[in-house]
């Protein structure tokens, strides 16, 4: 009896190293991964000069006139789906970040030009190196994400710029802005490392060419409307770092 009691703490630590030992299961055919983290969004950016388009009679270049993108941080989710244990498809999404453009050249003076949340869901889909019970994953992906913006805002001292070049006074006159929405290709590379069956953590950067349009319209006090637009490339690239669970 004392010998069968003595065996039962051996049988047990062999039972423990036993469930360590063996595979993950953590990313096998079928699993359904969701993963919440922080999305970083760095734009590699360039602009057109700005041009008044209409009317006839002020229509041209502002020549010397140009912006910058600042970078962006927001709470990204992805949910991702193993069709095999090397492919996956992700599906991307978060609150949307706020972009603030500032103005540079002959418009530097404005600081602020204007702000815009950019909305740009993605699906991805993942090539994963090793096998579905790798402890480290590396993975490359492809897809593509359909980008648009709201709460697109022109700062006052923009407006006012835009005021006095065309009427004399900074506040004769007010302006409001669209972009263009756009589909844009995704190129993203990273890794997962799977700490059990259920519990990971993942990194991620990818890569969106990405252009947009700014219209501009700028109303005179006697109703007379200045048409003006510029090109902004941003291609941000986007970093992800985020806890995944398993279900």
């Amino acid at each position: 009896m004392k010998q069968q009691f003595s065996l039962l703490p051996k049988i047990a630590a062999l039972s423990i190293a036993a469930a360590f030992a063996a595979p993950a299961m953590a990313q096998t055919a079928g699993s359904n991964i969701v993963n919440l983290g922080w999305f970083h969004l760095a734009p590699q950016d360039s602009s057109e000069t700005l041009r008044i388009n209409s009317p006839a009679a002020v229509a041209g270049p502002v020549a010397g006139s140009g912006a910058t993108v600042g970078n962006a941080d927001t709470l990204g989710v992805a949910f991702t789906h193993f069709f095999t244990d090397n492919v996956a498809i992700t599906t991307d999404v978060g609150i949307p970040p706020t972009f603030k453009l500032t103005g540079t050249g002959t418009i530097a003076s404005a600081g602020e030009v204007g702000k815009a949340k950019q909305w740009s869901p993605a699906v991805i889909a993942k090539w994963y190196f090793g096998d579905g019970n790798s402890q480290f994953r590396p993975f490359v992906g492809a897809g593509v994400s359909y980008v648009w913006y709201s709460d697109v805002e022109l700062s006052n001292q923009f407006q006012g710029l835009l005021s006095t070049k065309f009427t004399g006074s900074a506040t004769a006159a007010k302006s409001t802005a669209d972009l263009s929405s756009s589909w844009a290709p995704v190129l993203n590379v990273g890794a997962t490392y799977n700490f059990n069956k259920n519990w990971s953590l993942g990194f991620s950067v990818a890569y969106i060419p990405l252009k947009t349009k700014a219209d501009i319209t700028t109303t005179l006090p006697s109703g007379t409307q200045v048409k003006s637009s510029t090109s902004l490339t941003l291609n941000p690239i986007v970093t992800f770092l985020s806890v995944g669970y398993k279900f």
